[in-house]
């Protein structure tokens, strides 16, 4: 008797972290990848405007690629796309929408060309290589979100994606849960389930979409007679549908504002999925004719982008729009983490322009997408999965889904917590981990440069909080004496009109080293300057106890 094929799912982000979903499953040397997303840096990563997985194993294995399915449209799913385009070729499969919104990426990025765009539906089942992938509607805050249930050799291996249980949808799509019990009632159940664990730790459940448009609709009847600014992320075309039939209703004009929100809504309008009068949008250079009362402007910049609109209104640098006394500006979207420092500047900076702001933290103005401790647990007593693993959040977020598991009658020994870079074999016999199999760091992305290195950042990280030194020579290459210098350059070290008498001491230990490196025989460059690097260094520690970055420079006279 043969024993069937096991299959590898190998985690490369996500897990530990908001962002950088990407995983893949691994079949006879065939892989299929489920999500390819990025992160948004962190206040330690100075410079950094992007944070990718680790694509080396993928790259390594790039022959065997069968395709990615994308689960849905939000950047840390799908954002990553076109950095593994540019070491591989192969087809994107997901719904028309996330699609779209993914093309229009990778199209800027001039790389369409190296993959075919294959639609899926709800229901649809699909075989991709040896993979049989069956595509389950979710409800999430993007439309047309899926979960997946990849029938494999080893089993039915179930990733829900990011889900909740809305029932009254804002365009009624619900998530499909007799499909996802008919999946665990088909001969040998569902193996092994990876759930979405951002919001593990909330009790109870999240509240309906429909809800966010209630609390609209009344907001604009509160305020007749002001402009109201909405920001919201351009993805969330459920919440600029009910914001626009609010202002509607409120008999506002629309305008949109920001590169992805004009993008994403001039997509979803051209699909059928955002109902948008065209005499009731304006453009953004007609909007001062207006009175405040007529208008209503949805816009980027929930999260504080600093180049987002409404930063750049806030900053009173935008050229149409001019916040002040009669605006009332709502964010509709909670801070990503990492981002909560550049949201209340934000808010600090709208206030300063006269505007009343309005956000989550004072009124209910947004929900979350993401299914609550009460959903989780229903999921898991329907789906009845022999293995539990959780998935996309922040560890104590995943502990706290494994809790749950628990106490939905998954037996502790079939709960695994995994992280980034771990691999999971899934057999006839169980399931078994292999900690830390593929890397799995994070790629840092700086502009047009590719991975920056973590070298890089923890120099910047350095500048930032020790400042900077130069040391300046020039010596004659051949008897090595010093023939002007040392000069002492600095920044963010000291202050220097205030510290001469440090500096110039600094100086007289630099002098005294080189020329002892030049008694002993020292004329090349490089022992020269090592020399004048570690004194300096030796006598900044002592007398400032910082560390500075040190750069000396030895030129030939």
């Amino acid at each position: 008797m043969t024993m069937s094929p096991a299959t590898r799912v190998v985690f490369l982000g996500g897990l530990g972290e908001i962002g950088r979903n990407c995983l893949f499953l691994e079949v006879e040397g065939r892989i299929l990848i489920v999500d390819c997303g990025l992160m948004f840096p962190e206040v330690d990563m100075p410079g950094v405007d992007l944070v990718l997985p680790d694509f080396t194993y993928l790259r390594e294995h790039a022959d065997a690629i069968e395709g990615v399915v994308i689960t849905h449209a939000h950047e840390d799913h799908a954002g990553a796309l076109s950095y593994l385009l540019r070491d591989a070729s192969f087809p994107i499969f997901a719904a028309p929408l996330s699609l779209g919104m993914a093309a229009n990426r990778i199209r800027e990025a001039g790389l369409i060309d190296r993959t075919d765009l294959i639609p899926v539906h709800d229901g649809e089942r699909r075989h991709i290589g040896p993979f049989d992938v069956e595509f389950v509607p979710v409800t999430h805050s993007v439309p047309h979100a899926f979960a997946a249930a990849y029938h494999t050799p080893a089993g039915t291996i179930l990733h829900t994606g990011d889900f909740k249980l809305d029932l009254s949808p804002v365009d009624g799509r619900r998530t499909d849960l007799a499909l996802l019990g008919e999946i665990a009632r088909r001969p040998g159940g569902i193996r092994l389930l990876l759930s979405d664990s951002t919001n593990a730790e909330r009790p109870g459940y999240t509240p309906s979409e429909s809800v966010v448009g209630t609390r609209m609709r009344a907001l604009f009847r509160e305020r007749e007679g002001k402009r109201v600014v909405v920001a919201s992320f351009a993805s969330h075309l459920h919440r600029v549908q009910q914001v626009a039939e609010a202002a509607l209703a409120a008999g506002r004009y629309l305008a949109f504002v920001g590169r992805s929100m004009v993008n994403n809504v001039t997509l979803a309008r051209e699909m059928g999925l955002l109902d948008v009068p065209v005499g009731k949008v304006i453009d953004l250079e007609e909007i001062e004719r207006y009175a405040p009362g007529e208008v209503c402007v949805i816009c980027t910049g929930s999260q504080g982008e600093p180049m987002a609109a409404l930063s750049l209104m806030a900053a009173h640098e935008h050229k149409w729009v001019h916040i002040g006394s009669d605006d009332v500006v709502v964010i509709s979207a909670h801070a990503i983490p990492g981002n909560e420092s550049n949201v209340s500047r934000v808010i600090d900076s709208l206030y300063r322009a006269g505007a009343e702001v309005v956000h989550g933290g004072n009124d209910h103005v947004h929900v979350s997408g993401h299914a609550s401790q009460e959903e989780l647990k229903f999921v898991l007593n329907l789906t009845r999965p022999e293995w539990f693993v959780p998935v996309h959040g922040e560890y104590r977020h995943m502990v706290h889904h494994a809790m749950l598991a628990e106490q939905s009658g998954v037996p502790s020994d079939r709960v695994i917590i995994c992280e980034d870079g771990d691999a999971l074999t899934l057999d006839a016999s169980g399931l078994s981990v292999e900690r830390e199999a593929v890397p799995a760091g994070y790629v840092y992305v700086d502009g047009i440069v590719g991975d920056i290195g973590h070298g890089v950042l923890r120099d910047r990280r350095n500048l930032a909080e020790e400042g900077f030194v130069a040391v300046i020579v020039t010596i004659d290459k051949h008897t090595g004496e010093i023939v002007t210098g040392p000069e002492i350059v600095t920044r963010g070290w000291v202050h220097a009109p205030e510290a001469e008498s440090l500096i110039e001491e600094a100086k007289e230990v630099v002098l005294a080293s080189l020329r002892e490196a030049s008694e002993h025989g020292a004329t090349d460059f490089e022992t020269m300057r090592r020399h004048a690097r570690l004194a300096l260094k030796r006598f900044i520690t002592r007398r400032t106890r910082r560390s500075p970055i040190i750069v000396p420079v030895v030129m030939e006279a």
